[in-house]
């Protein structure tokens, strides 16, 4: 069974949608880090989606392959997953952990920088649900005991 975290290698960023005040999605990206249970974002709270999250604490995240690398852009590789939002305050060793990874894994000079703005804070995303898509007929649930493992659909009457 493959797992998500193996899903998630390779991607730097995730395209989020919140809702609006006005009730509409919004969409938009956040620089991210899974700890193959929850996706956690670094954002400040100027930002819309920031916003969105506090007043609405769901968001989706999608993980979508880069077009230029996709062989048919009618079928790009891709992973939804619908997610409950929490805020992770400063004081919890959680956050420690996880800003320690973004630091790995992203530009550690750029992270420790944006740590030092008080307006920026960690949330985590656990997803509920997901789905993943990697071609035509090649459609997966999210599921497992940590919403962590590809599923086989089934029931699913395919194409016509």
């Amino acid at each position: 069974m493959q797992k998500l975290s193996e899903l998630l290698t390779g991607y730097q960023s995730v395209v989020l949608g919140t809702q609006g005040s006005n009730g509409y999605p919004f969409s938009s990206y956040a620089p991210f880090y899974y700890d193959g249970e929850q996706v956690y974002i670094f954002i400040s709270n100027i930002a819309t989606h920031a916003k969105n999250i506090q007043t609405t604490p769901q968001a989706s995240a999608l993980f979508i392959e880069d077009e230029s690398k996709s062989e048919n852009i009618f079928a790009r590789k891709r992973i939804s997953l619908q997610c409950d939002v929490t805020s992770v305050s400063r004081d919890e060793e959680t956050f420690n952990t996880v800003m320690e990874n973004f630091q790995d894994k992203f530009d550690a000079t750029m992270v420790t920088m944006l740590m030092g703005m008080k307006d920026f804070n960690l949330y985590a995303l656990k997803p509920i649900y997901g789905e993943a898509t990697f071609g035509f007929g090649e459609a997966y649930h999210i599921g497992g005991e940590k919403m962590n493992e590809l599923v086989t659909r089934t029931g699913d009457r395919g194409h016509k």
